[in-house]
């Protein structure tokens, strides 16, 4: 390829071009001006969408990227520009998800000297990505931001930070091109190990009551119908991380929930009654396992995942599987006897219809005349054919979201597991519908996360953005709450919300908004709500006390599940 003598700052453009960037979200200040100035020259090839906060302009690349399997990007400016994103960079890193964060700064003749807005963005980056890089010369550039996206994008995804001197956008360089997809220190795919692959066929071949957990390592690796065609050919039962839940359709006849704090009672159960557990792609969270001593000791474990630091981090395991997922999978497959589990399978039933009775009844066909999170979620989920993107905020909404919305397809669920972000809900949901514009998104979102970042309806609003809102309003914050309640003698301390009227300020914002308080305003609203081809907020004023059920308390073991509130 032929040198171009250009600008650090077309360098940059050309190589996101390159790398397959069509999107960027950011929010233009002093030391990326010249970024910007060029930028006005690439619009027809990347769409700029201008949020109102820089963390929103972090979860909106968390939600493009998680929908759409690519890697999203982030254009901010130095000093309170890039600390903004902190939060952001920092969930992306919990949760594996790849995006790559541009940051200004100060020309590099300034750096060290406490100049206009500079800070040390890379001191406080590199504890929380995978990759951090200050770029000082424009000759840097095309390899810098290429060796960013493949970092950022293979072997477990996560963030990269690159903070970029404002020299260096202004400078020239003779520009070249060329696509890094190796790097000597850095081996993303590990190798397979055949004995490992043979070790783990022998387990469950000679297992009676295997159960596999499913997590979004899955996804990530797009191994979906390798999974299935894992499960279908073992007749294994599976049940999924949050993050993990689209990896196979709400109805499919192996699929039996959800794992973990508000996770489904039989996977619970079950995993401390089979006999061998097969995690795939997860990470066995402190939310998922419980207390550690008393978690599935009875079973033999394999563990498949593409980053060995997982692998015996917090739970011993007999089979690692180290590798791809993809692949991996499709390799112990192969090494399966076709097998039929039928009255393993069978005995879910008996916790299945006591979790609906106990809770799920309740939850979507309440007696009571007040509206309940459940039959709000369940409603717009049938609504929309259980074909839409959920998007959650963090806290009750979001265990209702993920409890009771269904799937149909992989890509489908948007949420801040690791990290537990507030606030995450609004421009993730922003995010997810530039990343999949053909798909219906519906957010749920609680009225303490929606005020963390309100503000992002603006983005909403000037960007034209078809997205369901729902508004699960409690008048508190409710999982605190929901604590407060079972372990603090009701003392219900700087949890009650007196909040703002929600709809006059949709409607501020242009977007049509309506208040549901009976379930004939909830029945009107959603379907005026899915009639409509713009942005829409539904206000669902909901039981105040409600509680997610079921509930295993922190560092309790997983069978120890709470599915009632005490009678007195």
């Amino acid at each position: 390829m032929d040198k171009t003598q250009i600008t650090g700052s077309e360098a940059l453009l050309r190589t996101l071009i390159a790398e397959g960037v069509d999107t960027i979200f950011g929010y233009p200040g002093g030391q990326v001006i010249p970024l910007y100035d060029c930028l006005y020259d690439y619009s027809d090839r990347l769409k700029h969408v201008l949020v109102r906060h820089e963390q929103g302009a972090t979860h909106a690349a968390q939600g493009y990227a998680r929908v759409s399997g690519k890697t999203g990007v982030v254009l901010v400016t130095s000093g309170p520009g890039a600390t903004n994103t902190i939060t952001g960079i920092a969930d992306a890193m919990m949760d594996s998800t790849p995006i790559v964060v541009i940051s200004g700064q100060v020309p590099s003749p300034l750096l060290g000297s406490d100049a206009f807005q500079e800070i040390d963005v890379i001191g406080i980056t590199q504890p929380i990505t995978k990759w951090a890089y200050q770029i000082r010369k424009p000759e840097e550039i095309a390899w810098a931001v290429s060796r960013a996206f493949y970092i950022a994008s293979t072997g477990r995804p996560g963030p990269v930070v690159i903070d970029f001197a404002k020299d260096a956008q202004t400078g020239t360089t003779d520009y070249l091109y060329e696509k890094v997809n190796h790097i000597r220190s850095y081996q993303p795919f590990p190798e397979m190990n055949q004995g490992s692959i043979s070790a783990a066929a022998s387990l469950i071949n000679g297992a009676k009551k295997p159960f596999a957990l499913v997590g979004q390592g899955v996804i990530l690796s797009g191994a979906e119908k390798e999974l299935l065609a894992f499960l279908e050919k073992a007749d294994i039962p599976a049940a999924s991380t949050a993050l993990g839940l689209s990896a196979m359709p709400t109805g499919y006849r192996l699929n039996k929930g959800m794992l973990g704090m508000h996770g489904n009672v039989g996977p619970n159960r079950k995993t401390n009654d089979c006999d061998v557990l097969i995690a795939i792609g997860m990470r066995f969270d402190d939310r998922v396992t419980g207390n550690l001593q008393a978690y599935a000791r009875q079973a033999k474990i394999i563990h498949f995942d593409i980053d060995l630091s997982e692998i015996g981090k917090n739970v011993t395991v007999d089979v690692p599987v180290l590798g791809d997922a993809k692949e991996t999978l499709a390799a112990v497959t192969h090494l399966l006897k076709p097998a039929s589990h039928t009255d393993w399978i069978d005995s879910f039933r008996t916790d299945e219809q006591e979790e609906y009775e106990k809770v799920i009844e309740k939850e979507i066909h309440p007696q009571g005349d007040r509206l309940q999170m459940g039959e709000v979620v369940r409603k717009v989920s049938d609504a929309a054919n259980s074909d839409a993107v959920l998007v959650t905020d963090v806290g009750q909404n979001q265990m209702m979201g993920i409890r009771y919305f269904r799937y149909s397809r992989t890509r489908s669920v948007v949420t801040s597991g690791g990290l537990g972000t507030m606030g995450f809900g609004l421009p993730a949901a922003i995010g997810a519908k530039q990343g999949a514009p053909d798909r219906t998104v519906c957010l749920f979102t609680g009225d303490g996360g929606l005020q963390m970042t309100l503000q992002e309806l603006g983005t909403i609003m000037q960007e034209k953005l078809n997205v369901k809102i729902i508004v699960l309003n409690n008048h508190y914050l409710g999982m605190v709450r929901q604590w407060q309640e079972l372990f603090f003698d009701k003392r219900y301390s700087a949890t009650t919300m007196e909040n703002p009227d929600f709809v006059a300020i949709a409607r501020a914002y242009g977007i049509r908004s309506r208040l549901a308080t009976t379930r004939r305003e909830l029945d009107e609203a959603i379907a005026e709500m899915f009639d409509s081809d713009d942005a829409y907020m539904l206000v669902a004023d909901v039981e105040t006390h409600g509680m997610v059920y079921p509930m295993v308390p922190a560092g309790a073991p997983i069978t120890h599940i709470i599915m009632e509130r005490e009678r007195k």
